[in-house]
């Protein structure tokens, strides 16, 4: 979670400093209105991979936890029904 974190941080971080360096650039109004497009496309581009790779974290984990969870249920199930033999 952490490095996600740091990744959407560092990804915020570099799309309002390219906002700002197209805005503060001597360029005419309808040049750095494209330029803003394009970063912003890349921005957004780069957020939605993060996301993708965050949400594909997200499900391997809960499908680790899951598998394991089944697997210590039905280790239980034996180990009572194993006990209840005996008594």
């Amino acid at each position: 979670m952490k490095s996600n974190n740091a990744i959407l941080g560092l990804v915020a971080g570099l799309a309002l400093g390219a906002t700002l360096g197209v805005l503060l650039a001597p360029d005419k109004g309808e040049k750095t209105r494209k330029k803003i497009g394009s970063k912003t496309k890349k921005v957004k581009d780069n957020l939605k991979e993060s996301f993708d790779d965050f949400l594909d974290t997200v499900s391997e984990k809960y499908g680790s936890i899951k598998h394991n969870g089944e697997e210590l249920l039905n280790k239980e199930k034996e180990e009572l029904k194993e006990k209840m033999k005996k008594a």
